[in-house]
């Protein structure tokens, strides 16, 4: 039940109302951890320090949805992508995105966490719900989780279900998010800014590195102060900028460059959505592909990529009656379909073992 604050002249003045909200703990309660989600989660984190470490030479593919707004289309992916990922785990280490929290430029649907019902009324209680349910079905499917970190307070109730996490372009270089950051037990990837720098990523992967304190809440929704000792395993992705993409070698070669510099491993992940393709997700492939050749020719510094993809192509608009959305199709950025997202994933998978093969 939402209540009105009490009346001042002095504070909560843009303020209409405080709605309560379950505590960590009881929402865990409700949804735990499986054994088997519990043993995906550990396995998909181990994965990709590895490959950041260049331990396993495999190559990480983060592919999913741009957002999660429909549960059970969501699950249905997890369900073919789970047989994709046995099918091609000699080669790639496939984690799904389930991104619920929305980044947006200036206004518009925040996601399936803040309003899952797509239609204003922002009930977060059932997207707090809805998400963890979601996560623990993913994972107890045996496909590990990756997620964008962008509210403070999310990972307290769901980022144990989390095996990767990145910051994106718009939150990489906030102080906030960056501390949150080095206290995430999943390994982080940081996106260059909107702009394209790279520097602006590579000194998030430092900062993350480092100690902080902040302020959050313990499981029990008290305010607590954080101390945490850093995330060793951060990475750089490169998502394009105002100038254009920024995947071709000598960007790569640049991120890794300026991650020896700053003194830590340099892995370099490739966004094939956003400005490396034009915001047009009929040319990811071509990113992917130019990826994979180099990989093939020896950059070693490339370790994963990332692909948005759902059940069939393109993006439609929020309708009125959200019944009348048509299935599997994305209502934020545009995704390639499944039968493209299985082509190219086997086509990593063929490339890579040729490249192990002639190694």
């Amino acid at each position: 039940m939402t209540q009105a604050p009490p009346p001042s002249r002095i504070e909560n003045l843009n303020v209409t109302g405080f709605t309560p909200l379950c505590s960590p703990r009881d929402l865990k309660t409700r949804h735990p951890l499986t054994r088997r989600a519990e043993e995906t989660v550990l396995v998909g984190r181990q994965a990709v320090v590895d490959i950041l470490s260049g331990a396993d030479d495999r190559l990480l593919v983060v592919v999913g949805p741009c957002s999660v707004h429909d549960f059970a289309q969501a699950l249905e992916y997890a369900r073919r992508l789970r047989e994709l990922r046995e099918q091609v785990k000699d080669c790639l280490e496939v984690q799904m995105r389930v991104y619920v929290d929305k980044p947006r430029t200036t206004v518009g649907w925040r996601g399936f966490l803040l309003d899952p019902d797509m239609d204003g009324s922002n009930d977060m209680n059932k997207g707090l719900e809805r998400t963890r349910e979601l996560m623990v079905a993913v994972a107890d499917l045996g496909l590990p989780v990756a997620t964008e970190l962008l509210d403070p307070f999310a990972p307290q109730y769901f980022f144990d279900a989390v095996s990767w996490a990145c910051l994106g372009a718009r939150t990489t270089e906030s102080q906030t998010h960056r501390a949150i950051a080095s206290a995430i037990s999943a390994p982080m990837g940081f996106k260059n800014g909107t702009g394209g720098g790279l520097k602006l990523a590579v000194d998030a992967v430092v900062a993350a590195a480092h100690p902080h304190t902040f302020f959050s809440v313990d499981d029990d929704g008290h305010p607590i102060v954080v101390h945490t000792r850093g995330n060793p395993h951060g990475h750089v992705i490169l998502r394009g900028g105002r100038n254009g993409p920024n995947y071709a070698p000598q960007f790569v070669k640049e991120a890794a460059d300026l991650m020896t510099a700053a003194g830590v491993t340099p892995a370099v992940m490739v966004d094939c959505s956003h400005a490396n393709s034009g915001s047009d997700h009929a040319r990811q492939n071509l990113v992917f592909r130019d990826v994979l050749h180099q990989v093939q020719a020896g950059a070693g510094a490339l370790r994963g990529v990332m692909l948005e993809s759902n059940l069939h192509a393109g993006k439609q608009p929020i309708a009125q009656d959200i019944t009348r959305l048509k299935p599997g199709v994305s209502v934020t950025d545009a995704c390639i379909a499944w039968d493209e997202t299985e082509e190219l994933l086997t086509l990593a998978h063929q490339t890579l073992q040729r490249r192990k093969v002639t190694v």
